[in-house]
């Protein structure tokens, strides 16, 4: 333990004071809520008030939980009684009142903050802690660092707070690019600053790093590791035990990272105690984080070339995300790409911290991209990317890179119809599956069908299909094909058609299913996209470097937002990619004009117009703590299996309806929203046979 010779002779639990923060809820989306930091803010206050003694009215404790406060988990102590009556929501005007003009105000030795939550690093490296009430406009936030460099000012008289401990359990990972999270730029200014004054600082992990929490138990583990550590202590006991059990703490945490448990790593901001002594002893330096080596001038100059005239592959997202788990390190918080080119991305890679091994995460994001350039038959790009990997490893001195995971492999029946030139009755019809390669499956053969022809083929197609088999690699096993999707090319007046509702055998006695129960079925109009084609193809992309996810990708339109000009205000730019149709007007209405017009790839409604019930959000995304989810929570590349999975959970609530109304007479149970979705899923590039039927 360090010598407490430093310490004021009058320091203890009377003149120490605390912040003590903990945020859960955030107004800016559900999706930034998470459960812990509220609970750990408590803990760590019951130690202030039980242990280390110190009055409950030196304490300023904010919490926004997700919970009811009255459920979390106060103790039943005279202290914390008090504080559960003096809390505060942990809004921006709050953390300031208490930090910045009441604790000033008071006359103590030591000033304890204790902060856990969500944390990003702005352009400076300056942590910003967000508060209660952040929103996409302003993102409400606490400047740790400016508001240290404040409190280390004549601004606090100087005779006040010599002593001052940051103690900080959150991620801190770079803040969104997106212009749309404006965290605006927060200083709080200062005065002169007053010599003497000692400051610590702890914080969870290091930067670019997301700090774990356990949201099962409500415990970030640091925090667990930091109260395991102060434990019984007193206020002077703990002081002086601060640097000792900083580096308890980053001893375990180093542990959990070599049996591979953990990969946060805790940090303190300088190495030195509080008399501005070194701490860190040579076992905790031989321990350091490694960084990446970067990429030289060579493998720039041979990116250059590669990438010249490229777009962003669809694949591109998935290689940036596995360029973090090859070389063995926290994937960033945030989704989607960091830029719109190639070389935008890698440079992002490239000024991050790699992983154990030194890998520069830029090496790892070409190798898939060649892996899924050869997949995709573009063998001279392969080839290139490859080399370049090659030389970059011999160069660099870099380890062996594993094998990109292989693509998903998806078995899709697609069927086309068309409206015959001579305006015979009935439809153009050919089929074709696409798996490891696209295979014509059949055709009309020039004559006209009616849909019930179609349905009968398919329905024949589909069953030569899962009776072929192939070997599976061991011996005397075959493998079956199983039918992932079945996507339906139609003229525009066909796009409400209930496809998915097609009867298919299923089991014995002649048991028949919907076909949208048994497969992903989808809709698809290329044929009337033929002038929107840039805008289709852009928003496609713009959807994959997203990774599917973003708050602008989804727009819910409602039946006032149906006008002439709804098609061409989609297409101003490439969010949105999809929308979801809130409107009592059948689709043909305008709607669906509207989103072929303005290239939308993608859109939900209910078949034959009117209002879903519940919400097509409230059915496809996912559900956040507080029960409201919102459009960025919606996977839109999963929407097919999604839809799917709303259609069976309708079918398995109508036949529990069924049975309750059994016997009674005149029982009647509406459909469900979740049966009577359609799913325009229009991939433009996954277009087989572009020549036209006639």
């Amino acid at each position: 333990m360090t010598s407490a010779d430093f310490l004021p002779p009058a320091l203890g639990p009377q003149r120490t004071f605390a912040l003590v923060a903990g945020v859960e809820r955030y107004d800016i989306s559900h999706r930034w809520n998470l459960r812990g930091p509220a609970r750990d803010a408590l803990r760590f206050a019951r130690w202030l008030t039980g242990p280390a003694e110190v009055p409950p009215g030196n304490v300023r404790l904010l919490l926004s939980p997700l919970d009811e406060p009255g459920d979390l988990d106060w103790t039943d102590a005279p202290a914390m009684t008090a504080l559960r009556t003096a809390y505060r929501p942990a809004t921006e005007e709050n953390v300031k009142s208490a930090l910045l003009d009441e604790l000033p105000q008071c006359d103590g030795d030591l000033l304890w903050i204790f902060w856990a939550g969500h944390g990003y690093l702005g352009p400076r490296q300056e942590l910003m802690l967000p508060c209660a009430d952040a929103r996409p406009s302003q993102i409400r936030h606490l400047n740790l660092d400016s508001a240290l460099r404040w409190w280390r000012t004549d601004l606090v008289k100087q005779r006040r707070f010599p002593l001052q401990a940051a103690l900080v359990d959150s991620c801190r990972v770079d803040a969104p690019r997106d212009t749309r999270w404006n965290f605006g730029n927060t200083d709080y200014g200062g005065g002169s600053s007053v010599p003497g004054r000692r400051q610590f600082r702890l914080y969870a992990s290091r930067e670019g790093e997301v700090a774990q929490n356990d949201a099962e138990r409500g415990a970030g583990r640091f925090t667990e590791a930091l109260l395991g550590e102060l434990g019984g202590r007193s206020v002077r006991e703990s002081v002086s035990g601060l640097p000792g059990a900083a580096l308890s703490i980053h001893r375990t945490f180093q542990e959990l990272r070599e049996r591979g448990e953990g990969w946060q790593l805790p940090q303190f901001i300088v190495d030195r105690d509080w008399d501005a002594c070194s701490f860190l002893d040579d076992d905790l330096s031989r321990a350091a984080l490694p960084r990446a080596a970067k990429l030289d001038q060579a493998a720039w100059d041979g990116l250059g070339t590669l990438f010249e005239g490229r777009e962003l592959p669809r694949c591109a997202h998935e290689a940036y995300a596995w360029a973090f788990k090859a070389a063995g390190c926290t994937t960033p918080a945030h989704a989607g790409l960091p830029g719109e080119g190639l070389l935008e991305v890698v440079q992002d890679l490239d000024e991050r911290q790699g992983g154990r091994g030194g890998m520069p995460l830029a090496v790892p994001f070409v190798r898939f991209l060649a892996d899924r350039a050869a997949t995709a038959g573009d063998t001279p790009w392969a080839d290139r990317l490859g080399e370049w990997v090659r030389a970059t490893r011999e160069r660099l001195a870099l380890p062996v890179l594993p094998p990109p995971p292989p693509p998903a492999r998806r078995t899709v029946v697609h069927v086309r119809l068309e409206t015959p030139p001579g305006g015979e009755a009935g439809f153009l019809a050919r089929m074709w599956l696409r798996g490891e390669q696209v295979r014509h499956i059949w055709e009309s053969e020039g004559a006209p069908v009616g849909l019930d022809r179609v349905r009968e083929e398919l329905v024949r197609q589909l069953a030569l299909i899962g009776d072929a088999s192939e070997p599976d690699g061991d011996a005397g096993r075959q493998a079956y094909t199983a039918v992932d999707r079945v996507e339906f090319h139609v003229p525009y007046e066909l796009l409400d058609a209930d496809f998915d509702q097609w009867p298919v055998p299923r089991g014995p006695a002649g048991r028949r299913r919907a076909l949208g129960l048994l497969h992903q079925v989808v809709v698809r109009c290329p044929q009337e996209r033929a002038d929107t084609r840039a805008e289709w193809h852009g928003t496609w992309r713009w959807l994959h470097a997203q990774g599917g996810r973003h708050p602008d990708a989804v727009r819910i339109v409602t039946d006032d937002e149906v006008t002439d000009a709804l098609g061409m205000e989609l297409a101003a730019q490439s969010p949105p990619a999809c929308v979801l149709a809130h409107t009592t007007a059948a689709p043909h209405a305008g709607l669906l004009e509207a989103v072929l017009e303005g290239g939308l790839p993608v859109a939900v409604w209910r078949r034959g117009g009117g209002l879903p019930a519940p919400a097509l959000l409230d059915l496809l995304a996912p559900a956040g703590p507080d029960g409201r989810p919102d459009p960025g929570a919606l996977d839109v590349l999963a929407l097919p299996a999604r839809v799917r999975e709303v259609r069976r959970a309708a079918a398995v609530g109508a036949a529990g309806a069924a049975r309750a109304a059994a016997g009674a007479a005149h029982a009647h149970q509406p459909p469900t929203g979740g049966d009577q979705l359609v799913l325009l899923w229009d991939d433009p590039d996954d277009m087989p046979g572009l020549r036209s039927l006639a």
